[in-house]
């Protein structure tokens, strides 16, 4: 198995218009590329006072292949400038 996880943060200043976009068009295309998603929550607790991410993000797939043809593709590509652009993330690629 494959682990894509990210966290984000939300830019106040943009607004979430563009990532609100992201995160309806991304669901389908990460689905096509058999990528299922374990997490995808705003609901978060943070334990230490370091680490507050406001959204996060753990999507699973088989291989690391149907990742990389997923993050790879048109379809993908055409929407992540909407992420890009909107909010700050980090993510990690995890194999388990």
């Amino acid at each position: 198995m494959v682990y894509f996880v990210a966290e984000t943060y939300i830019d106040s200043q943009k607004g979430r218009g563009e990532y609100d976009d992201y995160i309806r068009s991304v669901r389908p295309i990460v689905e096509k590329y058999k990528g299922r998603y374990l997490v995808r929550t705003e609901k978060i607790q943070p334990l230490t006072g370091k680490w507050k991410p406001e959204r996060f993000i753990i999507i699973e797939w088989d291989t690391r292949e149907q990742l990389e043809s997923c993050f790879q593709s048109e379809e993908y590509r055409k929407i992540a400038v909407k992420r890009e652009n909107s909010v700050d993330s980090r993510a990690i690629i995890m194999e388990g």
